[in-house]
């Protein structure tokens, strides 16, 4: 297996990949993206991704220095691991070969209550992914599958992948590198970046209907009451 924008996974991992991951789930950036080979071409194949943790540590990062810090020890038992099913699984070996196999479609949560599919994850802690392919069993129902069959597995990962989970990024070379790379980033490399970020929030934010207020009958009856009550015009 050959990890696909091995250069640009690389640039990040010198630096310190940091992946965003929010209660509504957050794509990768950059995405995992992979070519198989040797694969029976007439065999059929589900190719899954999973995000397991790199060690027990949970981190920091701290400011002064520019680098990450073990902060503690953490307890990775209480989030199972989630496996996530590429949706043109099942397919034979030679479809799989002859493309690009993407997982940009995939999303990163810190919300354990998550009923969507996202992956499960906690900040501050390291990950890494993994990509499985799995031999199709006619015997197994596996495009539901929650976790790894027994047998008929086989595992890839890449140490360049390695990530950090954090709710805003840390590190500045980060963002500027998610930025100048991201083409879902345009909007902050454009001169009038400010003015298409803020349509962007105007757009997506869940704005009420606006209310019209009319004040002409409210002031007609308040000039009238005024009137009514003028002591000259009582004694006139």
């Amino acid at each position: 297996m050959e990890l696909q924008g091995s250069d640009l996974w690389n640039r990040f991992h010198e630096i310190g990949t940091e992946m965003i991951i929010t209660k509504a789930g957050r794509r990768m950036f950059p995405s995992v993206r992979v070519k198989v080979r040797n694969l029976d071409p007439f065999k059929q194949y589900y190719i899954a991704m999973d995000i397991m943790p790199v060690d027990s540590k949970r981190y920091r990062y701290v400011y002064h220095s520019s680098q990450w810090m073990v902060a503690g020890n953490t307890d990775h038992s209480c989030i199972a691991p989630r496996l996530y099913v590429h949706p043109d699984s099942p397919c034979s070996g030679e479809t799989w070969m002859r493309q690009v196999i993407s997982f940009d479609r995939v999303k990163l949560t810190n919300n354990e209550m998550d009923d969507k599919g996202h992956i499960i994850l906690q900040s501050m802690h390291r990950y890494k992914p993994r990509v499985h392919v799995i031999e199709h069993d006619p015997r197994l129902d596996l495009s539901q599958m929650l976790s790894l069959p027994a047998e008929g597995v086989h595992t890839f990962s890449f140490p360049e992948t390695q990530f950090t989970t954090v709710t805003a990024y840390q590190n500045q070379q980060i963002t500027k590198l998610k930025i100048d790379r991201n083409p879902f980033a345009k909007g902050f490399r454009d001169p009038g970046r400010n003015r298409g970020v803020l349509d962007g929030i105007l757009e997506s934010y869940p704005w009420r209907n606006p209310i019209s207020l009319d004040f002409k009958p409210f002031a007609l009856e308040l000039q009238g009451s005024q009137s009514n009550s003028d002591p000259l015009s009582n004694s006139a």
